[in-house]
Formats: structure tokens, sequence, C-alpha cells
């Protein structure tokens, strides 16, 4: 009797022993010295070699918490990266930007267990100022990191948001407190002859409105995802940059392609694929119906396109089609691979087309190959033109940060 009881306290004691050595350990790694990936990776291995579950147990919790505590999850330092996830499963892996969303089967996505735990890793690298979306996939489930509290939405709803060190948010996507607003008008629909249907848009008029005359006008391909403040957060920007004095005042089209008696329909890959109709749409049926009606100046150098990928190759097909009629094209992450052979050919042909352009493309799984080979083809053409490669990917987080750049290029006060 007293011998088992004697046997009792003793493993207690030696249990109690172990999880205060291990806690000793990590409080010590963590105060005294700043983590590091090599640390981390210390730390569990030290975690994996605790014989004792429970003290296992205990020291996982103790390194999780703090993780989670100080938002290290994922953990970034310098160039690298450890994604993490806690929880049963049989497998678990990271799909995102970084890899096309597991279109890029050579980068190796799979997450490794640490042993006698249920935690699981991936160590990788990417450039220190990069800002890329991703989900975690357990057991053929994708979903969000559930530690991670930074989201970007995307056109199909949130990833998760990988923020390495030395990325910087782009503040004027938040609106500026007290800041004057703009009119954003309902939606309004238009009958196409050229398309043989009903297009719906929406109108920006900047504050002031009712004073102004001969305003720029900004066309906005996919407006609907501009307009949402989720994804380009375009009328925060434009209200944020005129109440800041950076950009004159401006309207701005909002044109949706997405079927208005049936939003489920998008018909962008139609509209958006060198479609002469579309751009007879633009040109001779929805222009003059903004011109008639609002107060904008009916001068090329006046009117800009805006789109991004499949709406990047439609704004540049629009835009060297009708050099006449737009000045200023903002092209993002431009979808050129679509018509390749057709846009390229376009834009070789041009004859001095006297166009104002921004152009961007991320690094990571993005369309950067298409971009560069276009870049090359506007320097043939001596063309005015500003060129941005960032560390993302193909994602709103990257096309709204750069719109103040755009409307600062274009419409500069």
């Amino acid at each position: 009797m007293f011998i088992n009881n004697d046997f009792v306290l003793i493993k207690k004691l030696c249990l109690q022993f172990i999880v205060f050595a291990v806690i000793a350990i990590g409080c010590s790694s963590s105060s005294s010295n700043k983590l590091t990936v090599n640390k981390l990776e210390d730390r569990l291995n030290e975690i994996s070699s605790i014989s004792n579950d429970k003290a296992r147990q205990i020291a996982a919790d103790s390194l999780w918490n703090t993780l989670r505590t100080k938002n290290q999850i994922p953990f970034r330092e310098n160039k690298n990266v450890v994604f993490l996830y806690r929880g049963k499963a049989d497998s678990v892996s990271w799909n995102g930007d970084f890899n096309s969303w597991s279109g890029n089967k050579s980068f190796k996505n799979e997450g490794t267990r640490v042993k006698g735990t249920d935690i699981w890793m991936l160590k990788t690298s990417f450039p220190e100022d990069a800002r890329l979306d991703y989900k975690v996939v357990v057991d053929g489930n994708w979903m969000l990191d559930p530690h991670n509290p930074h989201q970007q939405w995307s056109g199909f709803g949130p990833n998760s948001e990988l923020r390495m060190p030395k990325w910087e948010a782009e503040p004027l996507t938040n609106r500026i407190t007290k800041v004057e607003k703009g009119v954003l008008g309902d939606d309004l629909e238009i009958e196409s002859g050229h398309l043989s249907y009903t297009v719906q848009y929406r109108l920006y008029t900047p504050p002031n409105y009712q004073n102004l005359s001969d305003l720029p006008a900004l066309y906005v391909l996919d407006g609907q995802e501009y307009l949402d403040n989720n994804l380009g957060a375009l009328v925060i920007m434009l209200d944020n940059l005129i109440y800041l004095d950076e950009i004159e005042p401006i309207i701005v089209v909002f044109i949706d392609p997405r079927n208005p008696k049936d939003q489920d329909i998008n018909r962008r890959a139609n509209e958006f694929g060198i479609n002469p109709d579309y751009a007879d749409f633009m040109v001779y049926e929805l222009i003059p119906e903004i011109e008639s009606n609002y107060k904008a100046s009916t001068n090329r150098e006046n009117r800009a396109l805006l789109g991004t990928s499949l709406g990047g190759l439609n704004t540049t097909y629009l835009g060297f089609k009708h050099p006449d009629i737009f000045g200023k094209l903002a092209i993002q992450a431009p979808a050129y691979w679509y018509k390749e052979k057709e846009i390229y050919s376009l834009v070789r042909g041009a004859q001095n087309p006297n166009l104002d352009i921004y152009m961007s493309v991320g690094t990571i799984g993005d369309n950067i190959n298409d971009a560069r080979r276009m870049k090359a083809e506007f320097e043939k053409l001596n063309l005015d033109f500003t060129y941005l490669e960032v560390n993302e990917g193909h994602s709103w987080g990257a096309w709204s940060a750069q719109t103040d750049d755009i409307l600062i290029q274009f419409f500069k006060k």
C-alpha cells in the first residue's frame, strides 16, 4: 500500500518536473532570444522527443499558444515561412498563389506531421515583401487557416493571407474619417443592339458634381468587383484621393458583365475575349450614353479604361483598337494567353497609338510572362507607360493596392 502510493507520488513528481522543464525551456527561448525558423524547428524537435505523452502535449500547447498570441501562424522570418496547422488528420497541404492553387505541381505543398503531436508544418520561402492568398487542405477539404486572422477576399470568397515581414499595406483602401463622399448611383441598364442584350452599370459622380463640368471619365470592366469593398474598394480610393486633393474629380462607370436577369451568368469570357461587338457597344452605345447624360469630357485624353485579368486583355484590345477614343489604359495582371495571337498582333500593328499606359503583374502565380512580353512590345512602340511587378499573386489584394497609383498617374491634380 505504502509502496504503491510512493510510486504514484514519484511518478507525479517526475511528470511535473518534465513539464516544468519543457515550459522553462520554451519560456527561456521566447523571452531571452527572438524566435527564428531554426529555433522553431529545434523546439518542435525537442517536443517530439519528449517520451511522456502528457508532457509532450503540454509542451506543444505552450508553443502553439505562444505562436497564436504573437500572430506567428504562419511563422515568418526574413524570406522563410513555416506554414502551421494543428489537428488530427491523415494529410495536410497548402494551396495558394504560390502553386497556382494546386496547378503548379513543382511546388512541394505537402506538410509533414511533427512526430508524436498533431502539429503539421511546411517550410518554404518567398520574397520578404510578398503577400499571397492561400488555403489549408486537410484530408482533401479546403479551408481558411483557423489561426491566421488575415484574410483577402476573391471573387469566390475569402482566402487566408500570408503577409511577409516587409510587405506594407496600402492605407488608402480604408476610408479616411470624415471624408466627403461622392455619389454611387443605382444599377442602370442599357439595351445594346451590338450585343443583342442588356448591360448593367453603375455611375460614380464626385463630391460637388453639380458645380463641375467637362470631367474625365474612367470606364471600369468587372465593375461590380472593383466596387466591392472586400475586393477593389475603388469608391473608397476615389473619395480618399479627391479629398486629399491628389486627383481631380472624375466620373467612373462601373460596367457589370453579369446578366442583369440572372447574375449567376457571367458573360465576361465572351465580352472580354477580343470581341468586336463589345468594342462597338463601348464606343457607339455606352460612351455616347454617358457623355449625353452626364458631365463627361468628350476628349480622348480624358477617357480611361481599367481592367484586370481578362479585363486587362480587353482593356488592351479596346485601347489599341480605338486609340482615337481612349487615351489612358490601366492593365492589371493581363490574361493575354486567352487570345495570345490576336492581342500581340494588334499591338504590333499599332501606328503611333499615343496611349498613356499603366500595367502591373504579380511575380508569383500570375500572368508575368504575358506581361513581360507585352512590355517589350510597348517599348518597341516607344509608348509612355508605367510597368510594375509586385511579389504577389493573381489577387485583389494586389490590384486594390495599386489603384491609387493608377488614378494619380491618369488624373493627378
